[in-house]
């Protein structure tokens, strides 16, 4: 995404490097919290098992989407709060992942962003597409925003955007 801000609090993005790996385990960590806390494991155990999912995540994202990949931190009034990682193709605009620390949830940071991408997806015609868990809270955000399920892989919904297209004032 363009490096720019948002309306309201200032949100910018950078391009991750090898010294926000940190960061990018401390958030993918968080996504899995809930999750984590009715395996019955100790800590260490959880540790071991989260940071081997995002090692092989990570990998997974890096190998996968890097033709046309764009792998950006979200930077909120200048602290690092997520990650968004976009492939922009020339017959989609994919969300591989967006995801925001617990802190920054659920304060519209997410639907601002969601937003820009839309507004990128109508001026350049190209649909939105994104995967997302069946119990992640986002999906009712995103049915709000006009994503349509259009098939289930696993425990995931493919979901997807259409352009609309903007009349001109002359039609």
């Amino acid at each position: 995404m363009d490096k720019e801000k948002l309306a309201g609090e200032a949100i910018e993005f950078r391009p991750i490097t090898e010294e926000d790996i940190e960061f990018l385990y401390k958030l993918y960590a968080s996504t899995r919290a809930e999750e984590m806390a009715m395996t019955g494991w100790n800590e260490k155990e959880v540790a071991e098992f989260l940071r081997m999912q995002f090692n092989l995540q990570h990998v997974q994202y890096m190998e996968n989407y890097k033709q046309n990949g764009t792998f950006e931190i979200i930077m909120v009034n200048g602290a690092p709060a997520g990650r968004l990682y976009v492939q922009r193709k020339k017959d989609d605009i994919r969300i591989i992942d967006i995801a925001l620390l617990p802190e920054f949830r659920r304060q519209g940071t997410g639907a601002r962003i969601m937003k820009e991408l839309i507004a990128e997806s109508d001026r350049e015609n190209l649909p939105l597409s994104l995967h997302v868990e069946q119990n992640n809270p986002a999906l009712g955000l995103y049915e709000r925003l006009g994503f349509e399920k259009k098939d289930l892989i696993g425990i995931y919904f493919f979901m997807v955007r259409p352009p609309i297209s903007k009349k001109s004032d002359d039609e």
